[in-house]
């Protein structure tokens, strides 16, 4: 079979589901490509696409492919009265016998780490949130590392909320002895750290570490305090997403981005439905994600 796969978010990060799909045809002697052109004829086509049309636009089917196969979480999401819903039913999930094959990284050669997802699930269920209507509100361990890692030096840890899982001291464990670099890229849920969560954080190799704050009627300044007292830096403690557009005032984003900047954290606003953002959220985003200005500017009333 001649096999080609279509990233239609781009290749700014190496999409999990291909690699598999990938790994799996080669090893059935299949001739595995990305697509390039409908001049070429496939037998069949994956086309794979995790983020919604707003910020990640779907692109025609090819016309000379026997058949194409759409999949990922993007294709399952309708905007409906200005929220993002996501269709169960519209999703693919890759059959267990690709899910399990040991993906294929040399289809992103410009990447030299590995992305893992050890867990699945998350049992916050937040509104803007696709995660328990496509994976459940129970965080369950699905793999082993080794079923991603082959020696890279940096490994990026897809998990929903990894925090949740019953199994998180084998998994943190199994990150820890890899002696790789961790980038917990979906964030730790700082409101269910305990203790030896940190102390298995605090063992391992870490660039940045990622939190959210995303409600904003939550109380989280005491686990925030809490973390960085036991974490082993005491600068540089972590990036932390703070959602605004979501039922949030200006105050109340205002309130969570000082203090966690008072903390020795990095906030990062992250905007909901932004095409549809207020331009105030918008100069705030502005302020706060660019650090050279956040960091000479004091409050966002000086910077406007």
């Amino acid at each position: 079979m001649k096999v080609g796969l279509i990233d239609v978010d781009g290749h700014r990060f190496p999409n999990l589901a291909l690699m598999h799909i990938s790994a799996y045809h080669k090893a059935h002697g299949d001739d595995v490509e990305w697509w390039w052109s409908d001049l070429v004829h496939y037998d069949v086509v994956y086309m794979s696409k995790i983020f919604s049309d707003a910020y990640s636009p779907d692109i025609p089917p090819p016309m000379n492919a026997d058949r194409v196969i759409k999949g990922g979480t993007g294709y399952a999401i309708h905007t409906t009265n200005g929220k993002e819903i996501f269709d169960k039913e519209k999703d693919f999930d890759l059959p267990p016998e690709v899910e399990k094959t040991f993906p294929d990284y040399s289809i992103y050669p410009q990447y030299s780490f590995a992305v893992s997802m050890t867990s699945r699930g998350c049992p916050r269920g937040c509104a803007f949130c696709h995660v328990a209507a496509k994976e459940g509100r129970c965080s369950t361990k699905v793999a082993n590392v080794s079923d991603f890692w082959c020696g890279q030096k940096e490994i990026k840890v897809l998990d929903p909320n990894i925090t949740a899982c019953s199994e998180k001291r084998d998994l943190m464990q199994q990150y820890i002895d890899t002696h790789a670099k961790i980038d917990f890229t979906q964030g730790l849920d700082i409101r269910l750290l305990d203790q030896y969560d940190i102390q298995d954080v605090n063992k391992m190799r870490i660039g940045t570490l990622h939190f959210a704050w995303d409600n904003p009627n939550d109380n989280l300044r005491p686990k925030f305090e809490d973390f960085a007292k036991s974490f082993r830096r005491r600068t540089n403690i972590g990036t932390v997403y703070v959602l605004t557009n979501f039922g949030s005032t200006l105050d109340q984003d205002l309130y969570r981005i000082y203090t966690l900047r008072d903390l020795g954290y990095d906030p990062f606003v992250m905007i909901y439905n932004k095409p549809a953002a207020p331009k105030e959220v918008l100069r705030l985003q502005r302020w706060c994600n660019n650090k050279f200005v956040f960091k000479s500017t004091k409050s966002f009333n000086e910077y406007r």
